[in-house]
């Protein structure tokens, strides 16, 4: 990914599992739907981490599918990951490019704070993710964020990313307030047909739609 931007669509968020092979089950029917994938689990030790981690950059460069890690810029470089994911204890940006090098992606949670956007669009941010937008079953004490945040930080010219408690039902508000990437958990991997609910969110940033 020469511009190091990730594409406009769904950003697919893991759920925490302690069974690699299952986790994998349920991540590789949804991939082709997906323009990102994060790794995400709070729960696993290093090992089992590490063993997911590879799993699943695997089956993102198989599908095509740029593959992120949360939080751990040390384990992105060590499975050649696309990239990684910093919240606000994760360190610096420029940190995370020594480790990772310059061409990848370097993502950074901005909650409900437009300093902080502006603070990592300035270190060399490659998107801004901001959220919770609706009450999440993953964070349910994540600050709240409010639409009107996407519109006033489109000034950065950075790709936006939405998250927290967006299902298909309610991301087509975030689209239209500007988000460029919605990274959902359970909103799809909690679905009564998790497939649909892919296509479903992947559908809204489709030309036709737009």
């Amino acid at each position: 990914m020469q511009d190091r931007r990730p594409a406009r669509g769904l950003y697919l968020v893991t759920p925490d599992s302690a069974d690699t092979a299952q986790l994998l089950a349920r991540v590789r029917p949804l991939l082709p739907f997906a323009a990102c994938l994060q790794y995400r689990n709070k729960e696993a030790d290093a090992a089992l981490r590490r063993e997911q981690a590879v799993a699943l950059a695997d089956a993102s460069r198989a599908a095509g599918v740029p593959f992120i890690v949360n939080d751990d810029a040390r384990l992105a470089a060590d499975v050649k990951a696309d990239g990684v994911h910093l919240g606000e204890h994760d360190g610096p940006i420029a940190a995370a490019r020594a480790v990772l090098g310059d061409a990848a992606i370097v993502g950074v949670s901005c909650y409900d704070d437009l300093d902080i956007a502006r603070a990592a669009a300035e270190a060399g941010a490659d998107y801004l993710a901001f959220g919770a937008f609706f009450t999440s079953s993953t964070k349910p004490n994540a600050r709240r964020a409010t639409p009107d945040l996407l519109r006033q930080a489109r000034r950065h010219g950075l790709p936006m990313v939405a998250i927290g408690g967006i299902t298909p039902d309610n991301a087509p508000l975030l689209v239209d307030a500007g988000a460029d990437l919605l990274a959902i958990v359970s909103g799809v991997f909690d679905a009564p047909d998790p497939v649909a609910a892919a296509r479903a969110v992947h559908a809204l940033f489709e030309p036709t739609r737009l």
